[in-house]
């Protein structure tokens, strides 16, 4: 083993072998709450896995991950806000069913999503979405507004454009099929500004990938055994523009968190404001994968929204 590689963790199979570091990353001292595993039924027989943080009480907020990522990104990023919350894993991600059509554009998502809000969350909560989780968030909210009393949008907005810088992650995510090692995922993820700290990005590799009966590593979600990416090959530059519609028509307060290193530019965050006069938009130093590179900043900006 080389100096730089990172060793395998003899509880490779306990998906929760984190959590004691994220706690210690965002300066926790409260013990660990409970954390488990749920499940709630979707469409056409699939079913929606996430993980509730807390009692098995109300949540406060739901969290939806960007797209090739999973629930556990926002581990660190709950640790610290220390509320009743669920993170999901989005259809085709983490241990929630794949979509036999492949079809993971948020107007697909969102009726997922909302099948599991009434299931998981009797009472309406906060909806914190990050990239293909955001869009996703914005169209539950208008389409089902009685289970949503805020919405933030993290690092995403319906004026991007797929071919443009969320070009990155979708090369990241299709350019290369399997890997050798884990160090080699964490050094591509560097290489495309995912992130920069190896031991986050290690960690989240580690609980977004599998091993190949051949012992290579491939990513565990969907979207990379797939050709195209959800906005991919529509012919459309602004796939996503629609959505705009979705958000102007919320009578809930929304608010769009954009990371200095991440895919919303001045240009994208200038029209955010002009189209909604009335959000509120932050800044937070780091990468577009704010959630698992500055979680208690992060934690801290929902906590101060949510006020």
């Amino acid at each position: 083993m080389s100096d730089t590689e990172t060793p395998v963790d003899p509880r490779a199979d306990d998906e929760f072998r984190f959590l004691a570091s994220d706690a210690a990353r965002v300066h926790r001292v409260a013990p660990l709450p409970a954390v488990e595993r749920v499940r709630a039924e979707a469409g056409d027989g699939r079913g929606l896995s996430g993980l509730r943080f807390g009692p098995p009480a109300d949540p406060e907020l739901v969290a939806l991950h960007g797209a090739g990522l999973g629930a556990h990104s926002f581990d660190a990023v709950l640790l610290s806000l220390d509320r009743p919350a669920v993170a999901l894993d989005l259809p085709g991600h983490g241990r929630s069913d794949w979509r036999a059509d492949a079809d993971y554009r948020p107007e697909r998502l969102a009726p997922d999503v909302a099948a599991a809000l009434e299931r998981l969350a009797p009472r309406p909560v906060a909806l914190l979405g990050h990239s293909l989780g955001g869009l996703t968030a914005a169209l539950t909210a208008a389409a089902r507004p009685e289970l949503v009393t805020r919405l933030i949008v993290v690092d995403i907005t319906p004026g991007v454009v797929p071919s443009g810088g969320a070009r990155s992650v979708a090369e990241f995510i299709r350019g290369r099929r399997d890997y050798g090692t884990i160090d080699e995922i964490v050094d591509r993820a560097i290489e495309f500004r995912i992130g920069r700290d190896r031991s986050a990005l290690a960690r989240g590799v580690a609980l977004n990938t599998r091993r190949r009966p051949d012992g290579r590593l491939e990513w565990a979600h969907h979207l990379a055994h797939l050709d195209a990416l959800p906005g991919d090959g529509s012919g459309d530059p602004q796939p996503y523009a629609p959505i705009w519609a979705a958000l102007q028509a919320l009578e809930i307060p929304i608010a769009l968190i954009r990371a200095a290193s991440g895919i919303v530019d001045r240009r994208l965050t200038d029209e955010w404001r002009e189209r909604l006069p009335g959000s509120e938009v932050l800044t937070l130093p780091g990468p577009h994968n704010l959630h698992e590179a500055a979680p208690e900043a992060l934690a801290r900006a929902v906590r101060d929204l949510s006020r």
